[in-house]
């Protein structure tokens, strides 16, 4: 075995470990060990990334030796390397963006628990990915709904816990319905590995025994996991819980944590049940009803807030739909656009929210748009920032978003339903016009010049690079990673293609 294979498990641990580290670490040295673990996890990703495009395939590792029910395996392969990297370069770049920020929100004496629960949540996410295990995906589940309770709740104000309180309710809820179905997969398998039950479960359906039972398992599963991820309408938590945390955690709640359950559910329709009797069943085109009236709705909400913050976590719930959306296309190329999406979406979102805060800090610290005029002449590098990730979401070529709509166009053209080929094409272009509303009248917004003797009166000093090269910094490398996907998208499609074929 080739010692790269043992990334996924050493990536895992080692998050683990920070976390644990850092709790008895101060302040700076919990930061610092945090910085370094995510970007070692990101480096690790690359590596095993390249053997895998270099080799094809995937292989999985078994966690001390043991078969089950005794062992763990760990499987990996592109689509999983390369989801732990964009993950982690996300994570690393919106805790860099929110640092000097934290300091205002977070109390000093909570920082090493914030850098806790962020090693946590990574830990999490990277199991999410790599586990061929059910029950060990239950598990992190868990860690990773209690990471994000706590990362939302940690700034200890009225809204954050109202928001956390409200979150955790529906998490829960989610989790229940997740470990019911896993309990009944279980009863009717006696399996808890990906592949044993995906044998077992086309045995079951091939006999036509117990095929009701299996129905209900799936759909628990899938409800389970649309509630956690935000799929209309259980959205209601989402946003107080990204409107009102830090910085940071917005950043990482809206980019990852949702995401990192919808590629578990991708997992399971695939590896566990098979895509082709998740095809046949009715559970697809549930999805992309609700996928299609969250496009709608979600920017509606967005349409109508004024607080921009808020705004931007509305509009996550229009993305969310877009992904959902995707699934209920029923084919590979549907399957694609979603994943697609996912990284488009995590990379996109995560700037908008850095961006936003440093207009809002210009402003007098308010985020209502009425106070943002001419922020992007106060903050210059927010101003690009948040222009480049308006034009994205609203589809402008040569940014991400422009290739996530074109496969989801190319997907509902090529689809061999045609009850679904009108409906997605018109509510794409419904959801791409009413973006541009609310994106792009923001832009206009924060580039409306302000009196230059107003802002001189209220204390405004222009934005230099030079006052905050990290914040800077951050932001360039948000614009990079989105032209990145926007104009190199076809290396990273075929990976997602391979990446799905070998999870068949």
């Amino acid at each position: 075995m080739a010692f790269v294979q043992n990334v996924p498990f050493f990536s895992i641990i080692l998050s683990m470990f920070s976390g644990i580290v850092s709790s008895v670490l101060p302040e700076k040295q919990a930061k610092w060990l945090n910085t370094a673990v995510i970007t070692l996890v990101g480096a690790m990703s690359a590596w095993l990334l390249s053997y895998l495009l270099e080799v094809g395939g995937s292989f999985t590792f078994m966690m001390g030796h043991f078969p089950a029910p005794w062992g763990n395996e760990i499987r990996a392969g592109a689509l999983e390397a390369l989801m732990a990297l964009i993950f982690s370069i996300i994570m690393l770049l919106s805790l860099l963006g929110g640092r000097k920020k934290l300091k205002d929100e977070v109390e000093i004496t909570k920082h090493n628990i914030y850098y806790i629960l962020t090693d946590l949540l990574l830990s999490s996410l990277l199991a999410l990915i790599y586990t061929n295990d059910l029950f060990t995906a239950y598990v992190f589940v868990e860690i990773n709904t209690i990471s994000a309770c706590g990362l939302i709740m940690i700034r200890q104000n009225g809204r954050t816990i109202e928001a956390a309180v409200r979150y955790m309710i529906m998490s829960l809820l989610g989790s229940g319905l997740l470990l019911m179905g896993i309990c009944m997969l279980y009863d009717l398998t006696g399996h808890l590995l990906m592949s044993n039950i995906k044998e077992s479960v086309q045995q079951i359906m091939a006999e036509g025994s117990y095929r009701v039972p299996m129905l209900i398992t799936i759909g628990l599963i899938t409800v389970g996991l649309s509630i956690k991820s935000a799929l209309f309408p259980f959205h209601a938590w989402l946003p107080d819980a990204y409107g009102y945390s830090t910085v940071s955690s917005a950043a990482m709640l809206s980019s990852l944590v949702s995401k990192g359950y919808i590629f578990l559910l991708i997992k399971i329709f695939y590896r566990v049940i098979g895509i082709d009797i998740i095809r046949n069943s009715n559970i697809l085109n549930v999805l992309f009803v609700f996928g299609l009236c969250a496009m709608i709705f979600g920017s509606v909400s967005a349409i109508w807030e004024n607080d921009i913050r808020r705004m931007i976590s509305f509009s996550s719930v229009a993305q969310i739909g877009y992904i959902y959306m995707g699934f209920g296309l029923g084919t590979e190329a549907g399957m694609v656009a979603s994943v697609f999406h996912i990284l488009m979406h995590a990379a996109t979102k995560s700037m908008l929210f850095i961006s936003a805060i440093g207009l809002t800090d210009v402003s007098n610290g308010s985020r209502h748009f009425a106070e943002l005029t001419g922020s992007g002449y106060r903050n210059k590098i927010a101003g690009i920032g948040f222009t480049v990730g308006s034009l994205s979401m609203v589809g402008i070529p040569c940014f991400a978003g422009f290739v996530s709509k074109i496969l989801f166009a190319q997907a509902a053209v090529a689809n061999n339903a045609p009850v679904k080929i009108f409906p997605t094409v018109i509510v794409l272009a419904v959801s791409t016009i009413l973006n541009a509303v609310y994106f792009l009248k923001t832009v206009i917004r924060i580039y409306v010049p302000e009196d230059p003797a107003f802002e001189k009166q209220q204390g405004y000093l222009f934005f230099h690079i030079s006052r905050q090269k990290l914040y800077g910094l951050t932001i360039i490398c948000f614009i990079a990673l989105n032209l990145v996907l926007g104009m190199m998208s076809q290396p990273i499609v075929h990976i997602i293609g391979i990446g799905l074929q070998n999870f068949s």
